[in-house]
């Protein structure tokens, strides 16, 4: 702590596969990177974790609710708690990672509910304001890169009947913009370091909007199953056992989703990414 080397800490969760120790080993020796474990709920574990620090990135967040961590939890009071430890720890610069599309009635779409995950993110947005008034706040599209949730969810064998997708509208009426996971990550730490950031939201998207049948059509001939394969892209809405499939998922769910498959999924699958005029993107980060 005494040398003048930067110093970054990784924060893990404290069941964190020792795999992924491992692989994070290639990014500094001993002294670089420190390991912390801890406990969204324990404050004592999370002051340890950021007492030394002068920047703290929040990357902590929940795609499907379980029953001790529901998005409420997560996303809005473990967002309030980081954000007051942090500031009460002398952090300089607190960097909270939302969602793009975070609001506060989303629109229902294939769930009467709409997205508990997109509202959850916006009153998290609010909560780290409350207490850190100067955070900057990162609104990722899909982020796509290697060993992703969004090109693996499409290719999964579980998310289509043998050869058969089914898709909301077939994919006519949603459009993504999704983003390359380093293009996030030069823009956090481009906002770190602008003094100008300090305060601002953030919308990290992609250089191209897309409609989403044309992404999966495009996923699926480069993974080489095309027409000939047997591809078949079709209307959700009209095939209710679908979202028989989707429950069933979900009830036998251990830990993880099969295929990441659930409702806040599908769901969230045919939101249309807005990208609001006025706010920022990762343009003017220079990314």
């Amino acid at each position: 702590h005494q040398s003048n080397s930067p110093l970054f800490q990784v924060i893990l969760p404290y069941r964190a596969d020792p795999m992924c120790v491992r692989d994070m080993k290639v990014a500094g020796d001993l002294g670089q990177i420190l390991f912390h474990p801890y406990h969204l709920q324990d404050e004592e574990s999370l002051r340890k974790a950021m007492k030394y620090s002068n920047v703290v990135i929040n990357l902590v967040g929940r795609d499907w609710e379980t029953k001790n961590f529901p998005f409420e939890e997560v996303h809005v009071n473990g967002a309030r708690r980081l954000a007051r430890i942090a500031r009460e720890c002398g952090v300089e610069k607190f960097i909270h990672v939302s969602a793009l599309n975070a609001n506060p009635h989303p629109e229902p779409l294939v769930y009467a509910a709409g997205s508990k995950f997109l509202q959850s993110k916006y009153h998290g947005e609010n909560a780290v304001r409350d207490e850190f008034p100067d955070a900057i706040i990162m609104r990722p599209a899909d982020i796509y890169g290697q060993e992703d949730r969004f090109l693996t969810y499409y290719a999964h064998v579980w998310r289509r009947f043998i050869r058969l997708v089914p898709v909301w509208h077939n994919g006519e009426k949603t459009f993504k913009q999704p983003v390359h996971c380093s293009d996030v990550a030069q823009g956090i730490v481009n906002a770190i370091r602008d003094p100008d950031a300090v305060g601002k939201t953030f919308q990290a998207v992609g250089p191209r909007r897309y409609m989403l049948r044309e992404l999966i059509d495009w996923f699926y001939r480069i993974m080489r199953k095309d027409e000939n394969w047997g591809y078949i892209r079709y209307d959700m809405r009209f095939d209710p056992t679908y979202k028989l499939k989707v429950a069933f998922t979900e009830a036998i769910r251990v830990s993880h989703p099969i295929g990441n498959l659930h409702r806040e999924r599908v769901e969230r699958e045919y939101v249309t990414d807005v990208v609001e005029k006025g706010v920022p993107t990762l343009e003017d980060l220079g990314v």
